[in-house]
């Protein structure tokens, strides 16, 4: 699968687990219907979410089955990934809430290269201070 039409491919869920589990301190749970949440504190940052009356298919009127929720830093945040040309939405549920849906189906809309970024950039609105601050540390240190 490519994404835009370019060569670079798109997102899949294996890649959203490899990128939460690669990040300090995350621990993922799983539901009874195979549904992960990554947690980071016993704070989520990214989580599936199961059929919700706020979130339906605006083609079939089915309640979506498939929503992922990525934590965001600000509202800020939040609005641009949304008014941005992609895949990410938001629900009249979420007014308020620092959190953006993604429906699992369209995460090849999403490269590899945002996925990591928005993952990441939800560990870090969640993750304490400390963590996130070594953990930036870290990454900007030379190779």
């Amino acid at each position: 699968m490519t994404r835009g039409g370019t060569n670079e491919p798109g997102a899949r869920l294996a890649d959203l687990d490899a990128v939460a589990m690669r990040l300090p301190g995350v621990e993922r749970s799983t539901s009874p219907d195979g549904r992960h949440t990554y947690e980071v504190a016993g704070k989520a940052f990214v989580l599936s979410r199961g059929p919700r009356k706020d979130a339906v298919d605006p083609e079939t009127g089915e309640r979506m089955d498939d929503v992922l929720v990525f934590w965001v830093a600000d509202l800020g945040d939040k609005d641009a990934l949304v008014q941005a040309d992609g895949p990410f939405f938001t629900t009249p549920h979420w007014n308020g809430y620092k959190g953006v849906l993604l429906r699992e189906r369209d995460l090849g809309q999403v490269s590899h290269r945002e996925l990591e970024e928005v993952v990441t950039d939800a560990w870090l609105a969640r993750a304490p201070k400390r963590l996130a601050h070594e953990f930036l540390a870290r990454s900007e240190e030379p190779s």
